[in-house]
């Protein structure tokens, strides 16, 4: 076996499992509570969660859960004609607004617990 061979392989291999490694929509909406309440997640403006920590799983929640909202932000501007931004910017609103006290969320340049 060639080297070249040997690395195509192992390029396979791992593009075969980054599928698997990524947490789905569902476990994301079933661990997003959780991480809200621990702290590791928090609401945004944008409309979108960001991760307050550095831990990997907030980020795996967060691009997940990010991932679903830009798609449904899109679906909604594009019935109702507007831009997505528009859409972002009031989800943003409205989940800051709705974010229960002692979770997260984004204000200014900082995270403060509302």
């Amino acid at each position: 076996m060639t080297l070249f061979t040997r690395f195509s392989a192992l390029v396979l291999a791992f593009c075969l499992a980054l599928p698997a490694m990524a947490m789905s929509l569902d476990e994301a909406k079933n661990a997003l509570e959780s991480a809200k309440s621990q702290g590791l997640v928090g609401e945004t403006p944008s409309g979108y969660l960001a991760a307050v920590s550095a831990d990997q799983k907030a980020q795996d929640i967060v691009s997940a859960i990010n991932d679903a909202r830009r798609e449904a932000y899109k679906e909604i501007a594009e019935k109702h004609g507007i831009a997505v931004t528009k859409v972002e910017t009031v989800a943003g609103q409205k989940a800051v607004e709705k974010t229960p006290a002692g979770q997260y969320i984004w204000v200014g340049e900082r995270w403060i617990k509302k």
